[in-house]
C-alpha cells in the first residue's frame, strides 16, 4: 500500500524536519497502510534521518538515498558501477557523523599492551576512505582512456554531439533513431547511466560522433555529480549539445531550467545548444524546425518513437556542423593573416 502526505513549513525542524505533530501523522498513516518504508522528497541530515527512524520504527530514505539506489540498480558497465559505488560511499561517509550510536562503541586493544582501542566509527571511516581512494584511482584511469579517445577524434576532425536532458525525456530512444544502435531504452528513471557513443551520418557529407549520456533530475545529489564527472566530461567537451525535452510533460519548463542549471554547474554552459522537443506525437504537434525565443536557439519537434521529424533533426545538426566548421575556418584564416602581418618584412637580396 502507498500513501502520500504533504507538509508546509517556514523552515525545517532541526530534529525531525517535519515537526513532531506531522511525524505522528506519518506514523498513523504508516499503521493504516501497513507500509514498511518512508520516503522523503528532500535531503535529510544524518541526525534527522536517525531521529525519524526512531520515531516511525521503519527505515527512512531521503531523496539522495533513493536516487543512489536507482543508480545502483541501473549501472551495467564497469565504469558505471565504480561511479555509483563512489557516490554511495561518499553519501554514507556523511551518515557516519552522529548517525548511529552503536558506532561509538570501542573495540578492545591488542592483548595486555592495547589501550582502550578504536571506536567502530573510526574503523568504518578509515575503510570507507581507503575504498574511496581506490575507486578514484580506477576512475582516473578510465578518464584518461576517455580523453585519449576524444583526442583521437579531434585529430580526425570528427564533430562530437552529446544528448543531454531530464531523465526519461527519451534520449536513448532518440539515440537509437539517429544511429540505429539498438541500445537499451525504457520508460523509467535513469535507464541510461553509461555513456554510449556511435558514429553516424546526418548528411551524406557530414559525419558526427553521437553520445548518449546520463539524464539529469531535480535535486541531483552532489555526490552523483562528483562521481560522474568523467562521464559528464563527454558533455563538457562536446561540439554541440542536443537538449532533449519531454514536450508532453506539464513540467517541461522547470525541467529545462534544471538541465541548464546542471550544464552550468559542470562547465558546459558555453557549448552550442540545439533544443529537441521529443514526444511530439503525444501533443499532435507537427514535427518541424522552429526558431526559439529571440531566434537564438533553434527548436526541433520530433517523435523518436515514431520516427517523425528525425530527418529534419539530421538536417538541423548538419547545418550546425557546417556553420561551426565555417566559423572555425574563418577564424583560422584570420589568425593566419594576423601572424603574417606581425612578421617583419623579409630582406630583399640585391
Amino acid at each position: 500500500m502507498r500513501g502520500a502526505i504533504g507538509a508546509r513549513r517556514d523552515r525545517p525542524d532541526p530534529r525531525l524536519f517535519v515537526g513532531a505533530g506531522k511525524a505522528e501523522e506519518i506514523e498513523a498513516q504508516l499503521r493504516l497502510l501497513d507500509a514498511g518504508v518512508v520516503l522523503f522528497d528532500v535531503a535529510l541530515s544524518p541526525a534527522q534521518q536517525r531521529n525519524l527512524e526512531q520515531v516511525l520504527k521503519v527505515p527512512v530514505l531521503d531523496r539522495s538515498n533513493l536516487i543512489l539506489d536507482i543508480f545502483a540498480r541501473r549501472a551495467k558497465s564497469r565504469e558505471g558501477k565504480l561511479q555509483v559505488e563512489l557516490a554511495q560511499l561518499e553519501y554514507l561517509a556523511t551518515r557516519l557523523v552522529r548517525g548511529w550510536t552503536h558506532l561509538e562503541r570501542q573495540r578492545g586493544g591488542l592483548s595486555k599492551t592495547g589501550g582502550p582501542g578504536e571506536k567502530q566509527i573510526e574503523l568504518d571511516r578509515r575503510m570507507i576512505s581507503a575504498r574511496v581512494k581506490l575507486l578514484r584511482e580506477r576512475l582516473k584511469t578510465l578518464s584518461r582512456q576517455r580523453r585519449t579517445q576524444r583526442r583521437s577524434r579531434a585529430r580526425r576532425d570528427v564533430f562530437s554531439v552529446s544528448l543531454v536532458g531530464y531523465t526519461n525525456a527519451g534520449k536513448s530512444t532518440l539515440f537509437n533513431a539517429l544511429t540505429r544502435a539498438g541500445t537499451y531504452a525504457a520508460d523509467q528513471l535513469f535507464a541510461t547511466l553509461d555513456t554510449t557513443s556511435r558514429r553516424c551520418f546526418v548528411a551524406p557529407d557530414v559525419e558526427v560522433v553521437l553520445s548518449d549520456t546520463v539524464g539529469f533530475i531535480r535535486g541531483l545529489p552532489h555526490a552523483v555529480v562528483e562521481a560522474f564527472k568523467s562521464t559528464l566530461e563527454e558533455t563538457v567537451e562536446a561540439d554541440l549539445l542536443l537538449h532533449v525535452v519531454d514536450a508532453a510533460s506539464p513540467a517541461r519548463e522547470a525541467q529545462m531550467d534544471e538541465v541548464e542549471h546542471v550544464l552550468q554547474e559542470i562547465g558546459a554552459g558555453g557549448v552550442p545548444l540545439l533544443r529537441v522537443f521529443n514526444k511530439a506525437d503525444l501533443l499532435d504537434a507537427v514535427p518541424a524546425v522552429a526558431e526559439g525565443p529571440h531566434a537564438t536557439i533553434p527548436r526541433v519537434f520530433v517523435s523518436a518513437a515514431t520516427g517523425q521529424g528525425i530527418d529534419a533533426l539530421r538536417k538541423a545538426i548538419a547545418q550546425q556542423v557546417r556553420s561551426a566548421r565555417s566559423q572555425a575556418a574563418d577564424a583560422g584564416e584570420h589568425d593566419l593573416s594576423d601572424r603574417h602581418c606581425d612578421q617583419p618584412a623579409a630582406p630583399i637580396a640585391l
